[in-house]
């Protein structure tokens, strides 16, 4: 197992619970959940990666568990790490995807190739 299946589960329900139309796409030796074509929330072994705005970055470092992602070992701002102690309850894994889904609007796409 490269990722968390269980918390993938509990991705999908919140994601479906909302009405959120999402694709699985697996990447980073994970999963991404991409929402308007765009990855919007994801899983790196056991840590929730969340793509958040940028202007809420600093904050969202305050939470429990939240570290800036430095996926190659470079900092990437709008997008955290959620270590497993920060999403333990329902209501704190739901914060996080909401974040996720109030960015996706304003997010950029990737460019295709």
């Amino acid at each position: 197992m490269a990722y968390d299946l269980h918390l993938a589960d509990r991705i999908r329900k919140i994601l479906a619970d909302q009405s959120v139309r999402f694709k699985e796409k697996e990447m980073f030796g994970g999963i991404a959940f991409m929402v308007n074509n765009k990855m919007c929330t994801g899983i790196i072994k056991n840590d929730l990666m969340a793509r958040i705005d940028p202007e809420i970055f600093d904050s969202a470092l305050k939470k429990k568990g939240a570290r800036p992602m430095d996926f190659a070992h470079r900092p990437m701002k709008g997008y955290v790490y959620v270590s497993p102690e920060g999403i333990d309850s329902s209501k704190d894994l739901k914060y996080w995807i909401d974040l996720c889904l109030d960015f996706n609007p304003k997010a950029k796409s990737s460019k295709k190739k």
